[in-house]
Formats: structure tokens, C-alpha cells, sequence
């Protein structure tokens, strides 16, 4: 099943022909095994890695730090619960360190973000405060490499 899992992590559009060679097993066996990771929630999903630059899609993403009260038997999860459901969340995580969760959000300018921030993430109970960051550049993004710059894969190993 790892192996499986490696390979759709790496390229989920691989056929169940090309799993099945990859792993040594069968288009059958594969189609079943994908099946189940899917019913049994351990693959919730697939995507696309865009270079929205040559897409030219003019989108703002901004990760959020929020600091937040945890509620007395839920812990993080009544506020992540309010926050997953918006349609500009792209990412929640919860997060050690100096704040608690972590929310990357993808909106179409800078003013969008804002008012995001400022009507809905703010006002949500038990959120202390909040900081954004605005993404200016991404250079890899689950494990692909999307500036165009040259890379030497071999790591830097100074005297």
C-alpha cells in the first residue's frame, strides 16, 4: 500500500495499468486497493499543481498565523470547524510554535484578503489575533518545482 500511495502522491494520473506495473500487481488488484483507500477516507481527494503565472491566473494567496483560545473539550476543533467551511480556505492547519493554526487562503486581490481576514476570521470567537502573510513567489509546491529557474538536484556541500 505505501508503495501505491508514493506513486499517486507523485503523479495521481498514472494509469491502473502503469500502477499495476509499478507495483507488481494487477490492474484489478490496484482498481480494488484504490477503492478502498477512497471508501475508507485515507484518499479524501486529487489535484492539480498549477504555475498560475503561465495560467495566468491573477490570484492573492496569503497564509494566516492565528492565535486562538482552545475550547474546554474540543481543543482547536470547533474554530477549525467554522473555518474550513469558506470557500477562500485552501489550507488549515494546526500548528506548535508561537500560534496555533495556520490558514492559507487564496482570494482574487490584496482587499479581498483583507476583508476576509478582517469580517469573517476576527470576529470568530476565541480567535486572539491574528498575521498575514502575503506569498510573492512559490518555488515548489508538494514536492514539484515550479519556478522556471535551473536547479542542480545535488546538494551544496561546502568544504
Amino acid at each position: 500500500m505505501e508503495t501505491l500511495l508514493k506513486l499517486l502522491r507523485q503523479n495521481s494520473r498514472l494509469s491502473n495499468a502503469q500502477l499495476a506495473a509499478m507495483t507488481g500487481t494487477t490492474e484489478n488488484e490496484v482498481a480494488a486497493k484504490i477503492q478502498e483507500l477512497e471508501n475508507t477516507g485515507i484518499i479524501k481527494g486529487y489535484s492539480v499543481i498549477l504555475d498560475e503565472d503561465k495560467a495566468e491566473k491573477d490570484v492573492v494567496t496569503a497564509i494566516i498565523e492565528l492565535r486562538v483560545t482552545p475550547q474546554a473539550d474540543v481543543g482547536f476543533d470547533d474554530i477549525s470547524k467554522k473555518i474550513v467551511i469558506y470557500d477562500e480556505v485552501t489550507s488549515l492547519t494546526l500548528m506548535s510554535g508561537g500560534y496555533d493554526l495556520a490558514v492559507t487562503v487564496t482570494c482574487a486581490s490584496l482587499k479581498e484578503v483583507a476583508l476576509f481576514v478582517a469580517q469573517r476570521l476576527s470576529t470568530i470567537k476565541g480567535v486572539l489575533s491574528t498575521t498575514t502573510h502575503f506569498v510573492l513567489k512559490r518555488y515548489k509546491e508538494k514536492g514539484f518545482i515550479i519556478s522556471d529557474g535551473e536547479y542542480d538536484e545535488r546538494e551544496f556541500v561546502s568544504p
